[in-house]
């Protein structure tokens, strides 16, 4: 098992995404209705057992109708690193 998979980020970054949910007031299955995926899927996401890609995160933050750059701008970066700008130096 990959070490990101359970790292302290990882972790934060499922409890965003639980935090999401339950303060929509949404269950699991109701969530995956909405993707089109079985409720094992969000089970497995929010559980750590499956990691999601960028398109299916961009995905869920939909379905949980929260823009996904509020989810990524609450999670912290990791320790030492520093924030880069992609902003091109004109």
């Amino acid at each position: 098992m990959s070490k990101t998979l359970r790292s302290p980020r990882h972790r934060q970054f499922l409890a965003l995404l639980v935090q999401a949910r339950q303060e929509r007031g949404l269950t699991q299955a109701q969530v995956a209705a909405r993707l089109r995926k079985p409720q094992s899927f969000i089970a497995k996401v929010e559980g750590g057992e499956r990691r999601l890609d960028v398109i299916e995160f961009i995905d869920l933050a939909s379905a949980l109708r929260v823009h996904p750059a509020e989810l990524i701008e609450r999670l912290q970066p990791a320790r030492g690193a520093k924030r880069v700008s992609l902003k091109s130096k004109e």
